[in-house]
């Protein structure tokens, strides 16, 4: 391992101050993928500005309804909480779903939307990968790609995002609090990952110097009845090979309020806008599902190898909506 400076700041100010005073510095929480990153030579941060003690790891409840989740909340706390699991029920099954709970009691909040691509050429400083060293190519294209994007991808990256959290607060309209240089300020989760195009090396919209402080709950989605599935290779702890987050309001046999979110798929949890225009309004029932699903799922361009995620990921979300369908009086 390279060797690298250890600050501990006492705010976030602080922290902020010291990030911009250690060019290549990188922040450390729970430290569950940058550590394993910097094992591997990937990450080779000049500094470690450790955020994990910052008075960040409390779950408000706001006026309106709404919660703050501190960054450096842990994911077992956050899953755990009753506020989450009675109102936000999508994301605490999205988290026990993510890891083992020796790794939900490390990571963050903040961690886990930061978390970096668990592709395998990302990781072997042996293969070429735009997003490790822009402009050497992107091995996954031609060699192994199983596991990777059918939405979004472009020729110089076909990742995925591995968070499963990230796609649960993707379809209940969470925004991302952030505190930098040029101030504070907040981003939809919805817009806080980028697409590859270009420059698949940025992962996010954050600013240079910018921490995550804090991720909001709005109260707009709180008790709506939501959920999350996730298809992996194995029964055990593993990434997904697609997942979905729902959120769905049925009232007098009609949608009345939906959000659908892939993981998996692409670069950045894949909020599904043609299937939701598709639902709004209309009658709930298989039929409707079936069609507005399909009407998101025909952008799809799968690789060689990962054609069958398409109809995997239809299956998820077509059982998940069905699920959160009110049965049909005297049914």
């Amino acid at each position: 391992m390279n060797g690298f400076a250890y600050l501990r700041p006492t705010g976030v100010q602080e922290a902020v101050d010291a990030y911009a005073a250690h060019p290549g510095a990188a922040y450390l929480a729970g430290g569950t993928n940058l550590v394993d990153l910097m094992k591997l030579g990937v990450a080779r941060p000049t500094a470690l500005i450790d955020v994990g003690r910052l008075p960040l790891d409390t779950i408000e409840e706001r006026p309106d309804g709404s919660v703050r989740v501190g960054a450096t909340v842990r994911n077992s706390d956050l899953a755990a909480d009753p506020r989450v699991r009675d109102r936000w029920p999508a994301l605490s099954q999205a988290l026990l779903a993510g890891a083992s709970g020796q790794l939900r009691n490390a990571a963050t909040t903040g961690g886990n939307l930061l978390q970096r691509t668990r592709c395998p050429y990302f990781q072997d400083l042996g293969k070429p990968c735009n997003k490790r060293a822009p402009g050497s190519g992107c091995g996954a294209r031609e060699g192994v790609h199983r596991d990777h994007a059918v939405l979004g991808h472009s020729e110089q990256c076909v990742a995925t995002h591995p968070s499963d959290m990230a796609v649960a607060l993707a379809a209940l309209d969470a925004q991302v609090e952030l505190y930098g240089p040029e101030g504070a300020r907040k981003l939809p989760v919805t817009d806080f990952h980028r697409l590859p195009g270009e420059h698949p090396e940025r992962d996010t919209w954050m600013r240079p110097g910018e921490l995550i402080t804090g991720v909001l709950l709005p109260a707009t989605t709180a008790g709506v009845p939501s959920a999350y599935r996730k298809a992996r290779d194995r029964a055990s702890y593993a990434f997904a090979l697609a997942s979905v987050a729902v959120v769905l309001r049925v009232a007098d046999g009609v949608v009345d309020q939906v959000a659908v979110a892939f993981g998996g798929l692409a670069h950045r949890p894949w909020r599904a806008r043609h299937t939701e225009l598709a639902l709004l309004g209309a009658p709930a029932g298989p039929a409707a599902f079936e069609g507005a699903v399909a009407l998101e799922l025909a952008h799809a361009e799968p690789l060689r190898d990962n054609a069958f995620k398409v109809p995997l990921a239809r299956n998820l979300a077509l059982d998940v909506l069905g699920r959160l369908a009110p049965a049909p009086a005297g049914v």
